[in-house]
């Protein structure tokens, strides 16, 4: 089975993805294990189960960190379970804050859960769920769009006499 890396001919043996019942994109995760360290960026499009340490940045759909892993750059992700530590900037849409998780750098997230005894040493910032790229301009003058008594329409400060 394990014979010199190939399957009794010729061909080598080639791994396969293994299938996952996350939402990672094409089912697939990628598995670093404790005694792994990477310098340098990671970049994952799906799940990324991480047991080691890693120093640089990591980009990917979903995080797995395990308790005695460690980052030291930033984290970008669809969603994360973070149970180890990290020193660097965080940007996760669904953050879980495990109890073991060492966070220090700003965390910003769209949905955050935190358990008893997890710890940020950052701030922490909500991202807004829409941003909105087509926003009309805002005037910095504070005078009234309307006269008081005039009643106001979804047409943004016009009367309905115009």
């Amino acid at each position: 089975m394990f014979n010199k890396g190939t399957r009794g001919d010729d061909r080598p043996l080639i791994a396969t993805p293994i299938q996952s019942s996350g939402n990672g994109k094409r089912g697939q995760f990628s598995v670093l294990g404790a005694d792994l360290t990477i310098t340098g960026n990671v970049s994952a499009t799906a799940e990324l189960h991480l047991e080691g340490r890693i120093e640089g940045d990591v980009d990917c759909g979903t995080l797995l960190q395990g308790a005695e892993s460690q980052i030291v750059g930033n984290v970008r992700a669809e969603s994360a379970r973070l149970a180890g530590s990290i020193e660097g900037t965080v940007r996760v849409r669904q953050l879980t804050v495990e109890r073991t998780a060492r966070i220090t750098g700003d965390v910003e997230y769209e949905n955050i859960t935190m358990e008893n005894g997890g710890h940020i040493d950052g701030r922490l910032k909500h991202m807004s769920r829409t941003v909105s790229v087509s926003a009309p301009a805002t005037s910095l003058d504070p005078t009234p769009v309307a006269p008081a008594g005039d009643l106001l329409t979804p047409n943004f400060g016009q009367s309905s006499a115009a």
